[in-house]
């Protein structure tokens, strides 16, 4: 019998919208070469707007996890790093109250445009985090 293939949601910031883009692009790449369907894209304005994209998806039971993408680049204020602290906690806490796994495909905060650009590979790394943890989740 075939493994039934993780059904994923990928919940993705307009903000830096060249960047995520391409984070989604991979990331769908990625999904498909380690056999997982990427059924749902949620684009949100900005990182702090994720949370609620993410407990959509998560209510969904055509969906069985949820990677998160985006890029908080520094600017003149500390505004980056209060934006990423509060969606990764709230994002966090949602996958414990769904017990569904969710990658933090997030770059940032304190980097530069060019850093971004540079990290934009962190996308494969979301997706797999997302499907090693639906396997793992699956045993028990």
């Amino acid at each position: 019998m075939a493994e039934e293939k993780i059904r994923i949601g990928i919940v993705g910031s307009e903000f830096n919208y060249d960047i995520v883009m391409e984070m989604i692009s991979l990331a769908k790449e990625h999904a498909e070469f380690l056999g997982a369907d990427v059924t749902h894209i949620f684009k949100v304005p900005g990182v702090y707007d994720m949370p609620l994209g993410v407990k959509s998806l998560l209510a969904r039971d055509d969906v069985d996890g949820v990677v998160t993408l985006g890029a908080v680049i520094e600017g003149e204020t500390e505004h980056d790093e209060v934006v990423i602290q509060h969606a990764a906690r709230k994002i966090t806490d949602l996958a414990l109250e769904f017990n569904k796994p969710v990658g933090l495909g997030i770059t940032g905060p304190g980097m530069t445009r060019l850093q971004a650009s540079a990290r934009i590979d962190r996308a494969k790394a979301a997706v797999e985090s997302v499907v090693k943890m639906h396997k793992k989740l699956k045993e028990l």
